[in-house]
């Protein structure tokens, strides 16, 4: 295994924890987009380019996206 692939993971490792213990959906929204980028870089790194675009689409792109709106919406409707 490569010093890459070592990093990769312990990113991964300590990235999950960060999105589970953070309260706020906000901050919770940009770390799990973070958390989709480091996925998506382990995916290649791990010779999957196939799955690492999939998951850079869904998982730092419209899962952060359709949080953030649902968050908009619920805020809205406070006002």
């Amino acid at each position: 295994m490569s010093a890459l692939q070592v990093t990769i993971f312990l990113l991964v490792g300590g990235g999950a924890p960060l999105v589970v213990a953070t309260r706020d959906p906000l901050r919770q929204a940009i770390l799990a987009s973070f958390f989709g980028i480091l996925l998506g870089i382990l995916f290649f790194v791990l010779q999957a380019p196939d799955v690492a675009l999939s998951e850079i689409v869904i998982g730092a792109v419209a899962l952060p996206l359709m949080i953030l709106l649902s968050l908009a919406k619920i805020r809205g409707g406070e006002r």
